[in-house]
């Protein structure tokens, strides 16, 4: 497209199509001659407002899930860093930042870094089809086995 083919006309009703939320396609189908992409190019050199993109305002908003978490989880023994063990629940209780910081350190979960109550509340899945459960019956995983399943 030459730099001709934009006359003032033109972008007249460019700016007023834009301005009714047209899309840059309709625009540039009522206009003739130009590509979308020209389209938007000159209504972004023409700084015209900005819009929501069609294909996000066509979207339907995903109502956001309640979760329930528990609002009484446990701190568990409140042990170190220093203090954790292969078995202890690595569940972090507090800020990081300060001193009081510490960690579960409750018996974990065969299998999990955490305690069978922290692992409840880590482990939620994305839709109701998926629940944890925990067979108090193993007492060891055997990872090899699980990554050659996977495989």
């Amino acid at each position: 497209m030459s730099k001709s083919s934009w006359t003032d006309e033109r972008i007249a009703v460019l700016s007023k199509l834009w301005g009714e939320g047209k899309t840059a396609s309709q625009i540039a189908d009522i206009l003739g001659g130009v590509t979308r992409n020209a389209v938007i190019g000159k209504a972004h050199r023409l700084k015209l407002n900005k819009r929501a993109s069609p294909i996000q305002t066509n979207r339907k908003q995903k109502a956001n899930p309640q979760i329930d978490l528990p609002t009484n989880v446990t701190t568990g023994k409140g042990i170190s860093l220093l203090e954790l063990k292969e078995r202890s629940c690595r569940w972090p209780n507090g800020d990081p930042k300060k001193e009081s910081f510490n960690f579960c350190g409750l018996g974990a979960v065969p299998g999990l870094p955490y305690c069978a109550e922290h692992a409840a509340v880590a482990y939620q899945g994305s839709n109701k089809k998926f629940n944890l459960h925990i067979d108090p019956s193993i007492d060891e995983v055997d990872v090899e086995k699980i990554v050659g399943e996977q495989s």
